[in-house]
């Protein structure tokens, strides 16, 4: 993949990442297939594929049960002056059920919430397998990708990060609360005590504290367990610098 290609695939998985709902397009089961478009919360997989949690009686749950190609919306442009100005992605795919209880993981630490209806019967995990991937930065610059040169597509490193996953977490929200209060003030612009780690990828790790959400990106992939530990020391010894301490 060129570097225009590579700098583009990165730029549409940092807004993947960094968002936490999308506007999912669906086919109408009882309408003559009529498109039909609803908001949806979201987090990632390790790779970028976008994990939902949606309830039997929801009309794009019914939909995907009948089509489950569909697309899914992620945007940061709607709060500016000109829309069309901002970035977007467009993900075509499939969208199925999962019982993973990993990715039910990763979508709940980022969206606690969701905690209290997640175990009623009628709510289940669902994933999308990506198949394309369009990508619009603004005026006159848009793409199309194919989703293995689109996602995060080193599989061994994903492995290895998903396998040390909640240990990381575990000690990072136990041992550094400080160091992650001070990457969510210095490197993410977001104020306030009690930032707690929420997830983590090749890429980057998301944190959260009451309802708010902040994302934070290393400087290169990470492969294996000591390379997100180095790069963790890194990140934070910046924060600390940046805040004059």
């Amino acid at each position: 993949m060129s570097d225009d290609r590579d700098s583009i695939a990165l730029a549409a998985r940092q807004l993947i990442r960094r968002s936490r709902s999308a506007a999912l397009a669906t086919s109408l089961s009882k309408d003559n297939q009529h498109p039909y478009a609803s908001l949806v919360t979201t987090a990632c997989d390790l790779d970028c594929s976008p994990i939902m949690l949606f309830s039997g009686l929801s009309d794009h749950t019914k939909n995907l049960a009948t089509e489950p190609r569909a697309s899914l919306l992620f945007e940061q442009a709607s709060r500016r002056r000109n829309p069309q100005t901002g970035p977007r992605v467009t993900l075509c795919g499939t969208i199925r059920q999962t019982t993973d209880p990993r990715l039910a993981d990763r979508f709940l630490n980022r969206h606690p919430d969701a905690r209290r209806y997640a175990g009623f019967g009628d709510f289940s995990f669902y994933i999308m397998a990506v198949e394309r991937l369009h990508w619009v930065g603004g005026f006159a610059s848009a793409r199309w990708m194919v989703a293995k040169d689109a996602l995060f597509s080193d599989a061994k490193a994903c492995a290895n990060i998903a396998e040390s996953e909640v240990d990381i977490i575990s000690h990072m929200n136990t041992d550094h609360a400080d160091a992650l209060d001070v990457c969510a003030r210095a490197l993410a612009n977001r104020q306030g005590l009690g930032w707690q780690m929420a997830g983590i990828d090749p890429e980057g790790f998301d944190l959260c504290n009451n309802g708010r959400f902040a994302r934070v990106e290393f400087d290169r992939p990470i492969t294996n367990t000591d390379e997100c530990r180095s790069n963790l020391v890194v990140l934070t010894k910046r924060a600390w610098a940046l805040v004059g301490l």
